[in-house]
């Protein structure tokens, strides 16, 4: 018995459809929650307070008298930053020494090199970048993440303080640069989750190159096409054109 066009148009679509469904599921409920939520709180904004500025009266010496005694030698600069530490003004300089770029803060109105920053001062940056008086849970000192980690691609190491507040929120202070690096809630963790599903990157949840959403993409636009076909077929118009040849 020889199938007709409309029964293997109808199998491919069926077949596409059970396939594909969940994942256009996944697809609609990130895009949902994408949409619906405020990016302000997934970035923690709510939450974030900047410290005052610093005072334009401030004494500063020259950068040079830092790079003159940086502890290895610079074979180029990559960024040197006036940054507020504790209501403190440092240098925050980043070079390359060999292949490698290194990290260190230094006064900028004594050019003396500090310390990286540590955990006192992590908590005390991080109190004062968060709105109102929260409490501080436990403190962690990070020096590797994975790919699925909350803090990815940040400077490390890094100091993780995680705030008893209803948000859920944990800070990141660069241990080198003495920076918040970043705000991680509630909401921001379902975003990540939902990202994942939505850019289909199982491996670091940020490559939208990656084949699996590349395959789907083209599986859905022949979904879409074979339903269109199907419709056709099926149509009373299509078959009785067919009936009269």
């Amino acid at each position: 018995m020889i199938k007709s066009k409309h029964y293997y148009i109808r199998k491919a679509h069926r077949y596409l459809g059970v396939l594909l469904g969940l994942q256009f599921l996944l697809w609609t409920i990130s895009g949902l929650y994408f949409s619906w939520t405020n990016i302000d709180e997934i970035h923690g904004d709510l939450q974030h307070k900047h410290p005052p500025q610093l005072s334009a009266l401030s004494s500063f010496v020259s950068p040079t008298l830092v790079l003159n005694a940086l502890p290895e030698k610079a074979d180029s600069i990559r960024q040197i930053t006036v940054i507020n530490i504790l209501q403190q003004p440092f240098y925050s300089i980043q070079y390359f020494s060999g292949n490698t770029i290194k990290m260190v803060l230094a006064d900028a109105q004594t050019g003396k090199i500090r310390p990286a920053i540590n955990k006192e001062e992590a908590v005390k940056i991080a109190n004062e970048s968060f709105v109102g008086l929260p409490y501080v849970k436990s403190v962690a000192y990070i020096t590797t993440v994975g790919k699925h980690d909350e803090y990815r691609e940040k400077p490390l190491p890094a100091w993780k303080i995680i705030f008893n507040h209803e948000s859920n929120t944990n800070v990141y202070v660069a241990a080198l640069t003495g920076k918040v690096e970043t705000f991680r809630n509630s909401k921001w963790r379902t975003f990540d989750l939902l990202w994942m599903f939505h850019t289909m990157d199982y491996n670091g949840r940020d490559n939208i190159n990656n084949w699996i959403l590349r395959a789907f993409s083209v599986f859905g636009i022949i979904t879409v096409i074979s339903g269109f076909a199907l419709f056709f077929v099926s149509s009373k118009r299509f078959r009785k054109k067919k009936t009269i040849e």
